[in-house]
């Protein structure tokens, strides 16, 4: 039985590995904030828009994150969002990748017996002075997530946040406004 455990923990492995390298190839071309205090970014999030994603295609509306720190250093992750009239809620853990900016971060939603696989890009390339906002993305830019501490931001900081996503090789227009209410 152990064996067979191994085997199977080590094909999964090997299946996780395309998504732990995918988007290194342009790494190099999405800049990220220059520091993040995790302790600061810490706490709950307002989705403010979002790229259309496959596994948010379910959420209707008042879609947040909370992040909480753990004594390891690897951050708590809960998403949340309203489906038709039920919240659905999934959790996950974050880590740090880039220890000099602490702005590249990996997310995984899926473990199996104690071990995290399918580790996502989470690369924090907006941030407010004050952590009111933050701008989320990949180096690939297939997915980006703006963030508020508020559930809207003022018309002049969505401006500036067009304006980044656009420096960043974004297209604004494919971010999907989130109703939150």
């Amino acid at each position: 039985m152990e064996k067979e455990l191994l085997i199977v923990m080590l094909i999964l492995l090997c299946m996780s590995l395309p998504f732990q390298v995918r988007g290194q190839d342009n790494s190099e071309k999405l800049q990220v904030v220059d520091s993040v205090d995790i302790e600061k970014y810490s706490g709950l999030w307002y989705e403010i828009a979002r790229i259309p994603n496959p596994f948010q295609k379910k959420c209707a509306g008042n879609v947040t994150a909370f992040y909480e720190l753990r004594k390891d250093g690897r951050l708590n992750v809960v998403n949340s969002c309203v489906e038709k009239k039920d919240t659905a809620q999934v959790t996950g853990i974050a880590r740090v990748v880039d220890s000099k900016t602490n702005a590249k971060l990996e997310v995984s939603f899926v473990s199996l017996l104690g071990w995290n696989l399918f580790w996502g890009d989470y690369w924090i390339i907006g941030l407010g002075k004050n952590y009111e906002y933050a701008v989320v993305g990949d180096p690939n830019r297939k997915y980006g997530w703006i963030l508020g501490r508020e559930k809207r931001l003022s018309e002049n900081i969505m401006e500036k946040i067009f304006s980044l996503l656009k420096e960043k090789g974004y297209d604004p227009d494919r971010f999907m406004m989130t109703l939150q209410e």
